[in-house]
């Protein structure tokens, strides 16, 4: 029973099932009260003890009908039927297995065991194999002819050669038969397989997706990517919440204050009972975004919008504006706002206009100056495309001045950056941090940066 749970266990987090050391023993507490017998009454046990949301409660449902049940067994007769043409309707005709010469006890255990057409011991068999052949361990669709060797050579797949040689001159009957019946043995052990790669392989697949989507161009995704994209911005945005928004329990101590320890222990003599440590006071973290939502970044911007929406949920003083030809602030739409609705009112406003860095400027210049003190940090999200307009790098320089630093993340490679109509260059002049994020990695990195820089 340890056995099969510490497997049902591994399934479950490649389901996406959190599982603690504790909530483990609880359910192997649970299952060794309950017992296997009633298929039931064991998946309300396992239920009841590891799931914490209904989003764990239906994959672990899903992990559990998938975990106890077993591929049909398929025999070597019904394939015969299939070979034959027969009628689709009529039930294969089932020689007995003394019929044509039968089993011989000169057979192999493996050939015996085809031979006697028995489902149940073919089963048994199988899941020893799977057993024997360490199935459990297998985490990619590459290894799944590895597998099914192994668990062939388990059941004795070599002697069953042998038999099937000797069989072709003494007995050609029982030898197509057999044959036939090899072939049920190896469409099963590939279900088997399959099975198992659905249950042990999934979090090392999402893993492995997740891995090229991060590493893939924003700007370049299939439509088939955009979503699955979006979900990775969420875990990460889910991620940067967990990360940064929880307060510290432990304070950082800093550097040992000898003379107030000294007074603070005049009464005992100088001996340091009390300590006392000098703390660099942080100031509270204030941040002003400005992402572009205009044509020429049309692709990436959700994902923008998408970080800035979770910049709002871990740092308290946020304020975010949308540009393309104009510039609004969305800092209420992004506070009170679903991620996916906040998105859609913002591009129905600003987005996917001609865009006009120098306009969009003099409006933040003209209306929310006042928002930058040399406690802000401004965050530029954009290709810095002016579209051959006056790109008014002057605002930005004063923006600069006031702030105490300012980030311009741009989803365009360095390469690009300087050619047409690509102001980058100048801009760059006056920031304090110029980022590339064409993917969503760097995009995290440079968000995570940001963050962190003030815990």
């Amino acid at each position: 029973m340890r056995e099969e749970m510490h497997r049902f266990f591994r399934a479950a987090r490649g389901a996406g099932v959190r599982l603690s050391p504790a909530e483990s023993i609880d359910a192997m507490n649970a299952v060794a009260a309950v017992g296997f017998a009633d298929r039931g009454v064991l998946r309300d046990a396992l239920l009841l003890t590891l799931a914490k949301s209904e989003d764990e409660k239906r994959a672990l449902e899903d992990c559990f009908d998938l975990f106890f049940s077993q591929p049909e067994v398929k025999q070597a007769a019904e394939l015969e039927h299939e070979a034959a043409g027969g009628d689709a309707d009529a039930p294969p005709s089932e020689s007995p297995p003394g019929a044509a010469g039968g089993p011989s006890s000169m057979l192999g255990e493996l050939a015996q065991l085809l031979l006697s057409r028995d489902r149940n011991a073919i089963a048994a068999a199988m899941t020893g194999a799977a057993r024997a052949a360490s199935l459990s361990d297998i985490r990619y669709f590459t290894q799944r002819g590895i597998f099914a060797t192994r668990m062939l050579d388990a059941l004795g797949i070599e002697r069953l050669h042998d038999d099937l040689d000797a069989l072709a001159t003494t007995n050609p009957a029982q030898a197509e038969r057999l044959a036939a019946a090899l072939q049920a043995l190896r469409e099963n052990v590939r279900e088997v397989v399959s099975q198992a790669l659905l249950l042990y392989g999934r979090e090392e697949s999402e893993n492995l997706r997740h891995e090229m989507l991060r590493n893939a161009p924003l700007a370049r995704l299939e439509r088939r990517q955009v979503e699955q994209m979006q979900a990775l911005i969420r875990s990460i945005a889910r991620r940067l919440r967990e990360r940064y928004s929880k307060p510290r329990k432990q304070k950082r101590r800093g550097h040992l204050d000898i003379r107030r320890t000294l007074r603070r222990n005049a009464a005992w003599g100088g001996v340091p009972f009390l300590t006392s440590w000098k703390r660099r006071r942080r100031d509270r973290p204030k941040i002003v975004a400005l992402c572009d939502v205009s044509g020429s970044v049309a692709q990436v911007s959700d994902f923008f919008l998408l970080l800035i929406h979770s910049l709002h949920e871990v740092v308290d003083d946020v304020r975010s504006f949308a540009f393309s030809g104009h510039l609004v602030e969305v800092s209420d739409v992004l506070d009170n706002q679903s991620p996916e609705q906040a998105m859609r009112e913002i591009t129905s406003k600003v987005g996917f206009g001609s865009s006009d860095y120098g306009s969009s400027l003099l409006d933040f210049e003209k209306g929310f100056i006042e928002a930058v003190t040399p406690r802000t940090t401004v965050i530029v999200l954009g290709d810095a495309r002016t579209n051959n307009l006056d790109p008014r790098a002057d605002i930005l320089r004063r923006i600069s001045e006031r702030s105490k630093r300012l980030v311009w993340l741009n989803p365009e490679g360095r390469l690009a950056w300087g050619w047409g109509d690509s102001e980058m260059p100048r801009y760059a002049a006056f920031c304090s941090v110029v980022r590339q994020c064409a993917t969503a990695r760097q995009l995290e990195r440079a968000v995570s940066d940001i963050v962190g820089a003030y815990r």
